[in-house]
């Protein structure tokens, strides 16, 4: 099914690789012989858990654009080639819902879905160069199924999801694969204050090593542009979108949209 199966020596880049997800895809990758660089703030922390793991660290704001393109140019200086970009760094909004904050969306946004456009462009030319390879992008089933106490995320990850549905025709071509991955809740600091309401309802909660083997089967085969939910006891399955309903024409036919508004499909 996949173009671009991890060989060993193949060479991944992973944002936030320092957070839980970020940790367990790059334990998976790194036994499966692949060199793996972390990228995450710079701290004592993210910088020791690289060094815990035996793989590459580089600084990063995934925020910053330039940053972005840097870091893409260091792991190509250094490992020769770039086959992988996970683009995984997040966060969530507090939760409030009297009133938003401003401040706290626009951080939100930067994050969670300027840094997945920027990320793919920066990833872009090096995967060319590499022959090919694949995005994955870490969205949420809030990027499918927005949630109420949480918009600025669920705006962020669904404008994620679009993100990857609207470029994948565009990069296949270029022998370029990029995904997204939609865990629903996972055992990860983001459910920190939500915890104590799980388990007092006994609801399961996906462990960081279930949704990093859906990323590395993202890695492995997933379709151009598809969105795989992942959710407990149901494991990684692509999410069908329902069609929107076509213009019609004056003699009532469904209308064609004009080829040069759909790309390099």
């Amino acid at each position: 099914m996949s173009e671009h199966t991890p060989r060993p020596g193949s060479v991944a880049l992973i944002t936030g690789g320092s957070g839980g997800f970020g940790r367990a895809l790059a334990t998976r990758l790194r036994d499966a012989d692949v060199r793996v660089v972390l990228a995450d703030l710079d701290s004592e922390r993210n910088r020791s858990a690289a060094a815990e793991l035996g793989v590459g660290f580089a600084v990063l704001d995934v925020t910053d654009h330039a940053a972005n393109q840097r870091v893409v140019a260091e792991v190509e200086a250094e490992h020769g080639r770039l086959d992988a970009a996970f683009l995984n760094a997040g966060v969530a909004g507090s939760g409030r819902t009297d009133a938003l904050d401003v401040a706290e969306y626009l951080q939100v946004v930067a994050v969670d879905l300027h840094g997945v456009v920027f990320g793919t462009d920066a990833a872009r030319p090096a995967l060319r160069r590499a022959g090919g390879g694949s995005i994955v992008v870490t969205a949420s089933l809030a990027g499918l199924s927005p949630m109420p106490t949480d918009q600025a995320y669920s705006v962020a990850k669904g404008g994620a999801v679009a993100f990857v549905r609207s470029i994948g025709p565009v990069l296949h071509p270029e022998g370029i694969t990029i995904s997204a991955i939609c865990p629903g809740f996972a055992d990860t600091a983001i459910i920190d204050p939500l915890r104590e309401h799980f388990a007092a309802a006994g609801f399961p909660v996906l462990t960081a090593d279930e949704v990093a083997a859906a990323m590395q089967a993202a890695w492995a085969g997933a379709d151009p542009g598809a969105a795989y939910v992942v959710q407990p006891g149901v494991g990684a399955v692509p999410y069908r979108f329902k069609g929107v309903p076509a213009a019609k024409t004056a003699a009532g036919e469904s209308a064609r949209i004009p080829g040069a508004l759909l790309g390099p499909l």
